[in-house]
């Protein structure tokens, strides 16, 4: 129907001083993922991405990814839009650590394994003083995969045999 839920997926990378390099929303209904960065981060894009939206789903989002963005765009995410921070979800199933671990004891594959929010700093310093292409799109593939996954893991989660 009309009013069907629509889900959306959300994980920001920072740069090593803190700033937003990108955000990536993937909307699971349209199978479409959204990444804005550098200069296309904004408040009106950010809204714009999510426009239709009913739930936003993160990992770790309450902690790290819904504040940066709020501090970042002066706004207040909660105004916006229903967040569920599927990181509460692994730990009442007793699945801790980060979500690349997380995805591990899953069985979630990722192409970019290696890479973490550490190296995605590594990535984004090299593409903005080198201009180096490669590790944006290596950058970009990360981010992708992040979103991507938490959809895989909110369909994990909802099955009842994990309980």
């Amino acid at each position: 129907s009309h009013f069907q839920s629509m889900r959306a997926y959300l994980d920001i990378e920072t740069s090593f001083e803190r700033r937003i390099t990108i955000i990536g929303i993937f909307r699971e209904e349209e199978n479409r993922v959204i990444q804005l960065l550098g200069k296309s981060i904004s408040l009106l894009n950010l809204k714009k991405s999510l426009k239709g939206i009913s739930t936003l789903y993160t990992y770790n989002g309450k902690r790290f990814d819904i504040p940066v963005i709020e501090r970042e765009l002066s706004c207040d995410m909660s105004d916006m839009i229903e967040h569920e921070d599927l990181m509460r979800a692994c730990w009442a199933n007793n699945l801790y650590g980060g979500l690349k671990e997380v995805e591990k004891k899953l069985g979630i594959k990722r192409d970019s394994a290696g890479v973490d929010g550490y190296y995605a700093m590594v990535l984004w310093k090299n593409f903005i003083d080198f201009n180096n292409k490669d590790s944006l799109e290596t950058l970009l593939k990360y981010n992708r995969e992040d979103i991507v996954n938490l959809s895989h893991l909110r369909k994990i989660l909802n099955r009842s045999d994990l309980k």
